[in-house]
Order: C-alpha cells, then structure tokens, then sequence
C-alpha cells in the first residue's frame, strides 16, 4: 500500500466479500469450549448466501466445542485480503443441492460417514479489509443485516 491508494468502496468491498465467500473453499475456524480454550483449524465452507456450511467429525474438539458454545469466529482470505466472520452455529443440515455442492467444491463429501454431520453457520457480523486505510469501515455485517 501507498500513502495514495484509496480504501475500496463499501459497495465493492461487499462484492469483493460476496465473491471470496462463494468462490474460497477453505476457512479458519475458531471455536472455544466453557472453558474458555481457544481452538482454530482449517474446514471447507459452502456458502448458500445466507449461511455458510461446514462439516468436521463430532469427535474433533471444533464440534465438541460448538455443541457447548455455538459461536465461532472464521477467517477466509490472506492476511492483506481478509474476511472475518463471526456467528452461531446449528445442526441445521443442507438441502441435498448444498450438500452435493459442498461435496463438489470441497472434494470431499462427508454425507457417507456417520460421524461427519454438517454445521450450518448464520453470520451475525462480517468484516473485511485489505489494508489499513480499510480498518476503519471494516465492518460490513452487523447484528446479521447488510449495512450497505
């Protein structure tokens, strides 16, 4: 970045935000149990443009987590292009089309294993930012509703 580049557009930060989440496959997620002990790992994601879908074995800590805490925190991007999303998570499953999508753009699909269910993820806040001249309308989700 330069002293004269110019932060992107909240409408183009929103377009740019929309096409990482329909075109990444992959997402840092960050769960905590009661206890408070903090947890990341990668997962593949399918956003249906509303919610995002992850699946994990119940036996991992992110899923043992979530079943005691359902709010989590993913990272998609790089570290100069970054989409932060928190939200709540449900066992609500997909439809057959989004599971097969998922499949499809995961490489992977979990439907076979009996330990892998889905994890559907419902923003509450999105943010993103490529750099710093963009930290301070970084905000573009709050409280599950589009500011612009």
């Amino acid at each position: 970045m330069t002293a004269t580049d110019q932060p992107r557009p909240l409408a183009i930060r929103k377009q740019d935000t929309l096409h990482r989440l329909t075109h990444d496959v992959d997402a840092w997620v960050s769960t905590a149990g009661l206890d408070g002990t903090p947890y990341l790992i990668p997962l593949s994601f399918l956003w249906t443009g509303e919610h995002l879908y992850l699946s994990t074995a119940t036996t991992n800590p992110t899923a043992r987590n979530l079943h005691e805490n359902p709010r989590l925190q993913l990272t998609i991007g790089t570290v100069r292009d970054v989409v932060h999303v928190i939200g709540t998570t449900d066992d609500t499953q997909p439809t057959p089309a989004q599971a097969q999508a998922f499949a499809t753009k995961a490489g992977f699909d979990p439907r076979p294993l009996p330990n892998y269910p889905f994890i559907r993820v419902t923003p509450t806040q999105i943010q993103a930012w490529r750099e710093a001249n963009e930290l301070k309308d970084r905000t573009l989700m709050t409280n599950g509703t589009w500011q612009i």
